[in-house]
């Protein structure tokens, strides 16, 4: 992606989505299929999270690891553009904090599902059950 014009690069970052990713799907059947109903995306809503339970007052976001910043081999930097992408990603996990401190502060709960800690279906449907209880 290095030697791409900036419409190129422009066009690239098009494709990527912020709803309906591969890691929200599974995290979405995985909560149906345990028994837990949801809605999507709610606007009014800080961060408009991925699940919301309203009557429960919780929400789960799910993170991809590399967008966010997460701690993991799938949330490294790329060795080109370093500057940039630091930035960038650290403008991202600023703004989920105060999407975080918004939600705490009206009364909801929220979980993180990183897109790393798929992997482990049986680990995670304990940790929804836990959260949703």
């Amino acid at each position: 992606m290095d030697n791409l014009t900036p419409a190129q690069r422009s066009i690239q970052m098009a494709k990527v989505h912020s709803k309906d990713t591969k890691p929200e799907m599974i995290v979405r059947r995985l909560v149906h299929h345990i028994g837990y109903r949801y809605r999507l995306h709610r606007k009014d809503l800080p961060g408009k999270p991925d699940l919301v339970f309203g009557p429960r007052k919780k929400v789960i976001f799910v993170h991809g690891c590399f967008w966010h910043g997460h701690n993991c081999p799938l949330g490294r930097i790329p060795k080109s553009r370093v500057d940039f992408w630091e930035a960038k990603i650290k403008a991202n996990q600023n703004r989920d904090e105060q999407h975080l401190v918004k939600l705490e502060k009206a009364g909801w709960r929220s979980l993180i599902i990183w897109e790393c800690q798929l992997k482990n279906v049986f680990e995670l449907e304990t940790r929804i059950r836990n959260f949703l209880e």
